[in-house]
């Protein structure tokens, strides 16, 4: 027998033990209410899990019709989907209600914590369920104790758990996102029969009924209408490197990301990257403390059964964070990539298929949810510097590009399919008009020092973004002449702001940033900088800052302009408003159509130096910042790792101009319409009824 096969039988025997003693807490009563409550209803949630482990193990899964899966599904995440969420422990203002505050928080971390083992067993990655399995017996032995030292005693065996197995989580998901060979979803989305639903189910996510009609109406499209969305999305890609004179061919594989039900869409995508000679790495979005970044999804996966709950929990790595846990995972990074430093240096980048349409969401501030105190807000904008610097030289991110594509789903409303193919021919738009059109916007930039932006109505926006002084406009530009490339659809010019000299106000009514709604924001900047903020969100004050430094700023104390950009796309634009879905577009769409600024580190990030022309052969030279350029002295302090787009529609626009040197005012957008010259056919979308 080999020694793999003896850790295996060991694994299997431990984990035999824990579900033994497991399925005894469901009838004791060892543990007095309400505790008892608690720990029942978490052992009974695992003994599920556990049966639905067996029936993937034994093949009895694979049986299963549509309704039993879709069944299976729903039992799985019932206690939190909706109002049941409500009076489920993983509420924390529920938990803390029932269990007190000293016990309330860490519980209902514990019990989110434990819902991770509904994928461990689909993945069937029994040494992750066992552990897990452990530490929920651990801490019901504490619970047991009936003393004051039980809380204490809980709290302490999480942290030790993380400390100890802090290296195993962290190098799991490195290898999911760097190696083609982790192959799980891919295996569902080749090897399935996608006109049978049954697979949306195999990959553990929640189901809603926007994955199940996504997916019934991406397959009643034709396979010459899949091949051309494939295409536009990976002919993007490729693009992409021509671009920015990248090497496609040092490169082996891309991570594809997408919401499930679009797998057919992917599958034609995987083919396509194939004949680039690159295989798919397709990871699920982090389910875990340790590996989530608040409450965003980074890679593969369903609706949320509940946005609420996702927000609740976007800091419950606080429970076990302190400067030692900091230090180990960025070791545990490091001895994890360096392990795959071959495949890592392989990576050709991102490829994203975004979609729009959920409702918008605007989340309660509950005080009982984990937060970050101020310490643990420095580490972890420490850990990430640290760790963006790790991916800087290992996965040579200066060598790769990316590529962002957005559709529809079915949660748009009764107009969907309409959307859908309005989105399909936003996206496909003509590069060679818009080339020649932004080419003029572009010419009266590059002669400007200032770029004056005043919004009208409600928009009290008035800003002046300074640009970068060009020593030979014959060679050199500031704007990047964007076609339907890294971002579909077609239609902006960019460039990154000097700070010095950048000043102002940016308001905007309504806007929807990274899954979350915004009501007033409003950002003021002093020399390119966010000198002050506010939103009206919540009646306290405290509330909207707190609500805009922990999900706009990343807990940083301020963040630079890192970009601005005016949008040209006015189809994309008058799709939002025929369909009055203006607030629903996703921002890879929404920043087409209108002027827009990103705070956070410019557009360039970790690719200063490597040289990028426009299609009339210039250099733009404007791809540093004053910050950005510390990375040649002081590279900790040189980027954010982050870069969020803030757009002004155009109805909200009272000017645009460029400001030369000598004072000359050349307007580009005047009451909402293009006015100069060479670019007025863009205001023929505006009329179009």
């Amino acid at each position: 027998m080999s020694i793999w096969q003896e850790e295996k039988d060991e694994v299997i025997e431990r984990y035999g033990l824990a579900m033994d003693r497991i399925r005894e807490i469901e009838k004791e009563d060892a543990v007095k209410e309400p505790l008892r409550d608690y720990f029942q209803k978490l052992a009974g949630f695992l003994v599920m899990v556990d049966n639905l482990a067996a029936m993937i193990r034994d093949g009895a899964y694979e049986k299963l019709s549509f309704e039993e899966v879709k069944s299976l599904n729903i039992s799985l995440y019932n206690d939190i989907i909706e109002d049941n969420y409500e009076l489920s422990y993983a509420n924390p203002s529920y938990a803390c209600g029932r269990l007190g505050k000293r016990y309330g928080k860490l519980l209902s971390f514990l019990y989110t914590e434990l819902r991770g083992t509904i994928i461990f067993a689909y993945e069937q990655h029994i040494y992750l369920h066992t552990i897990y399995l452990e530490l929920f017996l651990q801490i019901y032995g504490f619970a047991c104790w009936e003393d004051e030292f039980a809380l204490k005693d809980m709290k302490r065996a999480i942290k030790d758990f993380m400390h100890d197995y802090c290296e195993l989580l962290v190098y799991e998901r490195t290898r999911e996102t760097t190696d083609p060979n982790c192959s799980f979803a891919k295996d569902i989305i080749m090897e399935s029969d996608l006109n049978n639903l049954t697979y949306l189910y195999k990959y553990g996510d929640y189901i809603s009924d926007s994955e199940i009609r996504t997916a019934e109406f991406i397959n009643s499209l034709s396979d010459e209408e899949i091949q051309s969305m494939a295409d536009t999305y990976t002919s993007g890609f490729s693009r992409g490197f021509e671009v920015g004179n990248l090497d496609l061919g040092k490169k082996s594989t891309v991570n594809i990301r997408y919401q499930i039900g679009f797998e057919r869409v992917v599958r034609r995508a995987i083919l396509n990257f194939k004949e680039l000679g690159l295989e798919p790495i397709i990871y699920r979005a982090a389910y875990l403390a340790i590996n989530k970044r608040q409450h965003l999804k980074i890679g593969y996966h369903g609706s949320s059964p509940n946005k609420q709950y996702d927000y609740d929990h976007r800091f419950d790595i606080g429970i076990f964070l302190d400067s030692a846990f900091k230090r180990r995972m960025v070791e545990a990074r490091k001895a994890a990539v360096e392990k795959m430093k071959n495949l890592a240096s392989q990576y050709a980048g991102p490829s994203l298929i975004e979609v729009f349409g959920e409702e918008l969401f605007s989340p309660l501030d509950k005080p009982e949810a984990i937060k970050l105190n101020k310490t643990q807000q420095k580490l972890m904008t420490q850990y990430y510097n640290e760790v963006r610097l790790l991916d800087k030289e290992y996965y040579k991110m200066d060598e790769i590009s990316f590529t962002i594509i957005s559709y529809p789903i079915p949660e748009i409303g009764q107009d969907f399919e309409a959307i859908f193919a309005e989105t399909v021919k936003v996206n496909t738009l003509d590069n060679d008009k818009y080339q020649r059109i932004q080419q003029s916007i572009i010419d009266v930039l590059d002669k400007g020092e200032y770029v004056k932006i005043l919004g009208k109505g409600k928009n009290k926006t008035d800003l002046m973004v300074r640009l970068y002084p060009l020593a030979d406009g014959d060679k050199e530009t500031n704007f990047e002449n964007c076609l339907a490339d890294v971002n579909i659809p077609v239609g902006e010019v960019f460039t990154s702001p000097c700070l010095e000299g950048t000043r102002g106000l940016l308001h905007v009514p309504l806007v929807y940033l990274n899954d979350l709604a915004y009501h007033e924001l409003e950002l003021t900047f002093t020399d390119g900088r966010i000198s002050d903020y506010s939103c009206k969100n919540y009646d306290d004050e405290d509330k909207n800052k707190s609500f805009i430094k922990e999900n706009l700023l990343y807990n940083h104390e301020s963040l630079p302009i890192g970009e601005f950009a005016i949008g040209t796309n006015t189809t994309a634009y008058m799709m939002g408003k025929k369909f009055d879905i203006a607030p629903r577009l996703p921002i890879l769409i929404a920043e087409k159509t209108g002027p827009h600024f990103a705070i956070g580190d410019t557009c360039y990030s970790m690719r200063e130096d490597v040289k990028v022309y426009n299609p009339d052969g210039k250099e733009i030279v404007a791809r540093d910042n004053e910050i950005s350029l510390l990375r040649k002295t002081n590279p900790d302090k040189a980027y954010f790792n982050c870069h969020t787009d803030i757009t002004l529609p155009y109805d909200e626009i009272k000017e645009i101009s460029a400001v030369t040197y000598d004072g000359t005012v050349i307007p580009i957008i005047k009451d909402s319409r293009f006015v100069l010259e060479g670019t007025k056919e863009l205001n023929e979308a505006f009329d179009v009824v």
